[in-house]
């Protein structure tokens, strides 16, 4: 169990504990943040082969006679502008990652940040409605000073409004939290909602 402190709608901030993993493997995330990237990558690089660049297809020189290289094509990868030989094409970079390693690198990303203290609840963001200087006098009340990077979670659009513009804040909505950007940044706060979604997703059953 770890405790994280919540902040609430009203009053002094409290703390809640939370059943997350008590062992953080450091490869479970390493194999959870390459299959995200994997999956992101646009695989659109492409060249020409020998049979697709534009050139005559007239024989440069005759085969006999005059002691040159027997070339058949202008095309041929040796020559500038030519074909290039095993280039890249087209491909998907994406691969299957299974489902249970993915929950369990969810899992061990909230716990790495609870586990050191980096880890924020938030039950309502007082004052914040979508304007970017309300979110940073809301942020810097509470420790949020801009210091550090950090990755705002939240089913509220209007927060997320506000904070976009931020170059130290990411933004997401709780469908979209994952490891990298979890563990790509030094602070995670999440609401309500992006808790219940994150524990669920993580395959853990509930707060404690």
């Amino acid at each position: 169990m770890y405790k994280v402190p919540v902040i609430p709608a009203k009053g002094k901030a409290t703390s809640r504990e939370l059943p997350l993993p008590e062992e953080v493997n450091p490869h479970v995330l390493y194999e959870v943040v390459r299959w995200q990237l994997a999956s992101r990558r646009r695989g659109t690089a492409s060249t020409k082969t020998r049979g697709e660049v534009s050139y005559s297809t007239r024989k440069l020189f005759p085969q006999k006679g005059l002691g040159r290289a027997r070339h058949g094509s202008r095309g041929a990868n040796i020559f500038v502008g030519g074909g290039v030989v095993f280039g890249p094409r087209p491909r998907d970079y994406g691969y299957t990652l299974p489902r249970k390693v993915r929950r369990a690198g969810l899992a061990m990303a909230l716990a790495d940040r609870a586990r050191e203290e980096k880890l924020l609840i938030v039950e309502a963001f007082a004052g914040v409605e979508g304007k970017t200087k309300q979110f940073v006098e809301w942020a810097s009340k509470h420790g949020l000073d801009g210091s550090e990077r950090v990755t705002l979670v939240t089913a509220d659009e209007n927060v997320r409004r506000a904070a976009r513009n931020l170059p130290w804040v990411v933004t997401l909505s709780p469908e979209g939290i994952n490891v990298y950007d979890i563990l790509r940044t030094d602070r995670l706060v999440l609401d309500e909602a992006a808790l219940a979604l994150a524990l669920e997703r993580a395959g853990i059953g509930g707060e404690a």
